[in-house]
């Protein structure tokens, strides 16, 4: 059995290490942030903790796998996972936090097992490649990305028909905004929409086509590329 100072060694190191990655998620405003990675990363080291100290307590009496109440860990986390991933709109948000709680688990029970090396180097390429590879990604995609300020009547089916021409165009919706215009139209019961869409041109089409594809939706008003 562990002694009390290496089993609050392992139980301090988790908390460490899953506020390392946590406070990259709070930085950046997403839904799990520090205190969540922290608390994933600490319970799964407690709960590797107290798998092994269970089977040490009836080694040679039983035929019990150690890793048994470990590996719910893992299947368990996928309702965190779950909960994080949302989709707003045309968009999908929270995989890669999703991911990140799959991997902050996986950390703690390595720390809970002792193995304090990967788990120290897991931990630090987790919080380089959610820090530096998103700016990467930023970076390549600068050129085909664009902003899309489209002025509509709000109407039943009107995103939908919208998301089907960029669908068509081969567009990736990378996030979309939608307010109210608060200008009111000629017919007063005509409520109008703004909707903003930060998309990526796959390929490479220009904006005078862009515009000319979306104005033959019935209802665009005007069509603005930033």
């Amino acid at each position: 059995m562990i002694s009390d100072w290496e089993l609050c060694f392992r139980l301090l190191l988790s908390c460490i290490m899953g506020g390392v990655i946590g406070y990259e998620r709070q930085s950046r405003r997403k839904s799990a942030g520090l205190r969540t990675n922290m608390l994933v990363c600490l319970g799964s080291c407690l709960i590797m903790v107290l798998s092994q100290d269970m089977y040490q307590q009836v080694e040679g009496k039983t035929n019990a796998d150690p890793a048994r109440l470990a590996a719910q860990v893992v299947s368990g986390i996928g309702f965190l996972g779950a909960g994080a991933i949302m989709k707003e709109g045309l968009t999908v948000t929270g995989l890669t936090t999703a991911a990140c709680l799959w991997v902050v688990a996986g950390v703690g029970l390595a720390i809970g097992g002792g193995f304090y090396v990967g788990a120290v180097f897991t931990g630090l390429l987790v919080f380089i490649a959610l820090g530096r590879l998103s700016r990467l990604d930023d970076w390549v995609d600068h050129e085909k990305r664009l902003s899309l300020i489209i002025h509509t009547i709000d109407k039943p089916g009107q995103l939908m028909h919208i998301s089907n021409c960029l669908e068509k165009m081969d567009f990736k919706v990378k996030g979309m905004k939608v307010k109210a215009d608060e200008d009111e139209a000629e017919d007063k019961e005509t409520k109008l929409l703004y909707i903003e869409l930060d998309v990526f041109n796959r390929k490479s089409m220009k904006s005078a086509d862009i515009i000319e594809y979306l104005r033959k939706i019935e209802g665009i008003i005007s069509v603005n590329i930033t």
